[in-house]
């Protein structure tokens, strides 16, 4: 999620200097990713009986290659 801020504040940052539309739509993506994140992170932690433990390295993976993308995406929009 700290990633995700971090592509909300550059493209926030390049939208409030070029007042272009693509950064409004990468602010809306990346405030959508971070909504999804809030309700996965809530849901996992406030309904545990719902989850079963076996399932936890598939949904670590799934959070692992979700970082990877937002890092390669943070990166690809610094250069």
């Amino acid at each position: 999620m700290v990633v995700l801020v971090v592509l909300i504040c550059i493209f926030g940052k390049i939208y409030s200097k070029t007042r272009a539309q693509l950064p409004l739509g990468m602010i809306v993506v990346a405030g959508m990713l971070f909504l999804h994140n809030v309700i996965g992170a809530f849901a996992y932690f406030s309904m545990d009986e719902l989850f079963s433990y076996e399932i936890f390295p598939y949904m670590l993976g799934v959070g692992i290659a979700e970082l990877a993308g937002l890092l390669i995406f943070l990166k690809i929009t610094l250069d």
